[in-house]
């Protein structure tokens, strides 16, 4: 699942970088503009944000003031690690439940310019979030099993 995530990404930041390039040339070049391709640039954007989510937060790249985390001593800082771990996975879960229904009570609108069904719209966010859960839920219990703070540092990805 996490390859498939990044593998989606990857296509979805091509996409993200084609399309407003694909509107230069058409306008440009062939002066025929593309309609909905902001509307489609945003989508493509959003979809990245939120299925990438699961995959940064996989990778460590979340801000979570590890800077701050190292002055703490290591029991209480372990403490912190896990109710950060599920604070985040119950947040996710917030935002799950609270897409579906979103979803659940719009199935027949559209958005304005693509005329794009709303539950394909919102999809990345419940599909994000559940991401997110586990992600969140898998860290938590690897923070438990191992009985001791994650010597934390500040990763880019």
């Amino acid at each position: 699942v996490r390859k498939a995530v990044r593998v989606t990404c990857l296509f979805l930041l091509a996409a993200l970088i084609a399309t407003p390039l694909l509107q230069i040339v058409m306008r440009g070049i062939f002066n025929v503009p593309m309609s909905g391709a902001e509307e489609l640039a945003r989508y493509f954007l959003i979809c990245m944000s939120f299925i990438g989510a699961s995959y940064v937060t996989r990778e460590g790249g979340q801000i979570r003031m590890e800077e701050f985390q190292v002055l703490i001593p290591p029991m209480p800082r372990w403490l912190l690690q896990m109710t950060i771990e599920l604070t985040a996975a119950i947040l996710f879960g917030v935002f799950f439940v609270a897409s579906v229904v979103t979803i659940l009570n719009n199935l027949r609108n559209q958005t304005p310019t693509l005329e794009m069904p709303f539950w394909l719209f919102m999809a990345p966010l419940a599909l994000g979030s559940l991401l997110l859960i586990v992600e969140s839920l898998a860290m938590f219990v690897h923070t438990l099993r191992r009985g001791r703070p994650e010597a934390k540092q500040t990763v880019l990805t």
